[in-house]
């Protein structure tokens, strides 16, 4: 297909810079020399950030960057520069920042206007076609006209970017008290709906991070308010529209208050991370609605995001073409009721009350998005049917409309492979192999280590953050060490291959020497040795995705117990009270942070088999919700100081340690869950 139009984005491998590659606008990557010749020009930036499953970032690429007369502006005025958030997060901190302060609010599409050397002095989200015109003239003349007011605005603007972002080193202060960590929950807690799950408000967002904050909590202080709102929220996502019940999966989040109608991109960091979530919470409960989802959101990772090598892509888009051939938000997703009933036949009428085809599971224009509220039970005792056929019923008809669903046009896939979301994915497996006992899981999940150690690893011994036809470009950020490393340390606690706890060590030690703030004591989300601007970020907030610190953190806590004598355990100390200042009026933005604080405030345990039976024992181990624990098992040698020198020749024995010392062995697993409840 011959374009009119080809810019410098064409040589770019990132989907979301690729739709851009046949603009009229001359979009150009962000790279040095396109900053420095926008200072040799005195050229303004303007710089947009956006990702491949962001729907309005369609549209206002549609209303605006494909209009020849938008173009005409933005090439006469503006060096402009096109940003895949995923591929650059370490610049949409800056801007992002830069757009809350300046509007009080965030979002994707994210427009900025910069001064040549990238200090922001304008910003915005989604904007109309004629708004975008007369702001773009405007931001123009100001610059011409008026240049020392906009350097001034600039240059404040710059000064609270850096201050925003400041950490001081707070190693004086007295860690958090447990009493205290029960008012900051209770606050907490005063946002939660206890109804449907997650927070009193809409679009709700699953998160991750705070539900399996609140299920560790909940089940060592045994609360069980905090439990049922954590199982109310966990039964009411797996019901709702948010969960893709034909094809398995999760979109990112609903935009009502019961998890009905979805923004339908699934990104590959929610489904890692609730797969982890899930496989947790069934561990504790036996819930087999815990574990089908589970099971089905793996089988949906495989089938739609998984490259034939075994890394795993980033996220299926929102919009699809309907038949028509239009661009359509949620268009693979919903069903018609006379679609229905000409598919399901005879089962139509329990399908219907299964999923709410009626008012409840209505969404727009006749379309049903499918959603549940009532138990099995409940609908089959309704039909007069016993659960097991309910089930073949609803099964058989998710089949169909499976097979029906594969004959429309596909959502767009953002076929780059990150690290650091590879690495959520990872420990999702190692979980779901933990807890639910299907080995396919951790083949899978060797795979997918081993396709990092291949693919992702320089040879300087620190690791690429994107991968895309054979080749990576980016240097890593802290994300890609902090989950790569906490998956690797949980696949060593399920293989007891210690090749997995060495390359989680050396990546430790890699990110101590080229990441780590000696002011601060915290870690820089981007190495010492990459250009930034304005300010080099530390990442301490906990979002849908845990801040890098935070899971650098806990990963050092815990490579402690194993490597005693590295300064491991006091830089965790450090970070988390450089942070715990937050935890008071701020817990829900520090859930990753407070799950550290209860390694640190209640007994942690270094559990160590040794003997013939290893494997056994630590399966059967595994399968129990541990969280205050670290496992360690070897038939007879290792190299690991807790495992050494406890070899017994005719029995497999069970160490229960606290800090290196450790109780009476025990040769079955159930004496040894009776020490850990002592």
């Amino acid at each position: 297909m011959a374009h009119a139009y080809t810019n410098a984005l064409i040589h770019e491998t990132s989907p979301y810079l690729l739709q851009h590659a046949h603009n009229p606008v001359n979009w150009e990557a962000w790279k040095p020399e396109v900053l420095e010749r926008a200072k040799k020009e005195n050229k303004l930036l303007l710089i947009s950030i956006g990702y491949a499953a962001c729907h309005w970032c369609h549209v206002m690429e549609h209303e605006c960057f494909e209009d020849e007369d938008v173009a005409t502006i933005m090439n006469a005025h503006f060096i402009n520069i096109k940003i895949d958030r995923e591929e650059r997060p370490d610049v949409d901190h800056i801007y992002m920042d830069a757009l809350q302060m300046m509007t009080g609010s965030g979002g994707w599409p994210l427009n900025i206007v910069a001064l040549p050397d990238g200090r922001p002095f304008w910003g915005a989200t989604y904007v109309k076609k004629k708004d975008w015109i007369n702001i773009l003239m405007q931001l123009s003349n100001a610059h011409r006209k008026s240049p020392q007011k906009v350097q001034e605005y600039a240059h404040n603007l710059a000064e609270g970017i850096r201050a925003v972002n400041l950490v001081e080193n707070q190693n004086d202060l007295q860690l958090f008290r447990s009493e205290q960590l029960a008012e900051a929950v209770n606050n907490w807690s005063r946002y939660f709906d206890t109804f449907l799950g997650g927070y009193k408000r809409a679009p709700k967002f699953m998160m991750p991070v705070n539900l399996n904050f609140l299920l560790h909590y909940g089940m060592s202080e045994g609360d069980e308010n905090i439990l049922e709102y954590v199982h109310t929220t966990l039964t009411k996502m797996a019901w709702g529209g948010i969960f893709d019940h034909v094809g398995g999966g999760f979109s990112r989040y609903s935009v009502d208050t019961k998890w009905h109608v979805p923004h339908f991109e699934k990104m590959l960091y929610d489904n890692g991370q609730l797969i982890s979530l899930y496989a947790k919470a069934y561990a504790t409960t036996k819930n087999e609605l815990y574990k089908t989802t589970a099971a089905q959101t793996i089988a949906f990772v495989e089938k739609e995001l998984m490259h034939p090598n075994f890394g795993f892509y980033s996220s299926l888009d929102a919009d699809s073409l309907t038949e028509m051939g239009k661009l359509e938000e949620g268009a693979y997703y919903v069903w018609q009721e006379e679609q229905l009933k000409a598919l399901l036949g005879k089962n139509f009428e329990i399908f219907k009350d299964y999923f709410n085809i009626n008012s409840y599971g209505h969404w727009e224009h006749g379309n049903y998005v499918l959603i549940r509220d009532e138990p099995t039970e409940k609908i089959a005792k309704k039909h007069a049917i016993e659960i097991n056929e309910l089930s073949r019923i609803i099964n058989s008809s998710l089949d169909r409309l499976n097979a029906e669903r594969n004959k429309r046009n596909r959502p767009r896939l953002d076929d780059k492979m990150l690290t650091s979301w590879n690495g959520l994915m990872l420990n999702g497996l190692v979980d779901a192999y933990r807890y639910l006992d299907n080995d396919s899981y951790l083949e899978l999940a060797l795979k997918n280590a081993n396709f990092i150690l291949e693919n992702l690893l320089q040879p300087d011994g620190g690791l690429w953050h994107n991968h895309k036809n054979g080749k990576s470009t980016i240097n890593g950020y802290l994300e890609d060490y902090a989950s790569v490393i906490e998956a690797f340390i949980g696949l060593y606690e399920v293989t007891f291959d210690e090749q997995w706890l060495a390359h989680a060590n050396e990546l430790t030690s890699y990110c101590q020497e080229n990441f780590l703030d000696s002011e601060s004591g915290m870690f820089f989300f981007t190495s010492k040795q990459d250009d930034f601007v304005i300010r080099r970020t530390i990442e301490t907030t906990d979002n849908v995705v845990p801040a890098s610190n935070s899971i650098m953190a806990k990963n050092l806590f815990r490579l402690s117990k194993l490597f005693p004598d590295e300064d491991y355990q006091e830089t965790a100390l450090q970070l988390l009270k450089n942070v715990q200042h937050n935890f008071e009026k701020g817990a829900q933005n520090h859930a990753n942070w407070l799950e550290l604080l209860l390694f640190f405030d209640q007994q942690f345990y270094e559990i160590a088999v040794v003997g013939e039976a290893f494997k056994e024992n630590t399966k059967a181990l595994s399968s129990h919700y541990l969280p205050n624990t670290i496992l360690a098992a070897t038939r007879q040698e290792s190299t690991l100081g807790i495992l050494q020198n406890r070899y017994s020749p005719d029995k497999t024995l069970i160490f229960i340690c606290e800090k290196g010392a450790c109780k009476l062995p025990v040769s079955t697993v159930d004496e040894a869950i009776g020490q850990l409840a002592k």
